[in-house]
């Protein structure tokens, strides 16, 4: 049996997101969250007697892109960027979860859950004026991943 890798999401993901503009950074990693909840969305199908936790989450990545894209939007002149290397972003981070187990896709995803909050804080010197709503996202990020630490833990007995 090989042992699972967690990858580091930040390194996996910045080939594609340093090119982009600070300003547009939010925005991007909120098109990604909502990638994950697209994820979320097989899942419910693929382990259906856990559905309606795992729709929650999509709900919650959704919620957070939402709240991103209200708060700090992409700037139309980054759009063209964004769409193209956030298609290039998405390719390498749904690579990671190709020919595993659902539960080995979810524990990698409860991984990147925590990473995702941490992700939020640090756009904080940025955008001072909205910290709370930054930090609270972050809140959101760990509310799935405790759900889905939640199922893996019943999955296995």
């Amino acid at each position: 049996m090989n042992k699972l890798t967690i990858p580091v999401f930040g390194e996996l993901l910045a080939p594609f997101l340093t090119p982009i503009a600070a300003e547009a950074k939010p925005g991007s990693l909120a098109l990604l969250e909502r990638g994950a909840a697209e994820r979320y969305r097989g899942w419910a199908d693929a382990v259906p007697e856990y559905r309606t936790g795992l729709m929650a989450c999509a709900a919650r990545e959704d919620q957070i892109a939402d709240s991103i894209d209200s708060l700090i939007p992409i700037p139309e002149e980054h759009q063209g960027t964004v769409e193209d290397l956030i298609v290039l972003a998405k390719q390498a981070y749904f690579g990671v979860f190709d020919n595993l187990s659902v539960i080995d896709q979810m524990t990698i995803q409860a991984a990147a859950e925590r990473q995702g909050a941490q992700a939020w804080p640090g756009f904080i010197p940025n955008y001072p004026h909205i910290a709370e709503e930054l930090r609270a996202l972050s809140a959101i990020e760990l509310v799935s991943a405790d759900y889905l630490d939640h199922i893996l833990n019943e999955m296995s007995k």
